[in-house]
């Protein structure tokens, strides 16, 4: 299957718990981590809730 890489670019510092717990559940918790997952609706759906804090990587 195919897989995405997201990178965190914004902090969690002043937003909603519930978009830290998506950056948790992506395995962000640090500024400029990327991290590799698998390419499902429900990852997109995460990044599209949060997409001033996250960026897709080449």
């Amino acid at each position: 299957m195919a897989t995405v890489k997201i990178k965190q670019v914004g902090s969690p510092i002043r937003r909603p718990e519930s978009q830290r717990k998506i950056l948790i559940g992506l395995g962000l918790n640090k500024m400029h981590k990327v991290v590799e997952r698998q390419d499902t609706p429900e990852v997109r759906g995460a990044i599209a809730k949060i997409p001033h804090l996250v960026q897709v990587v080449d």
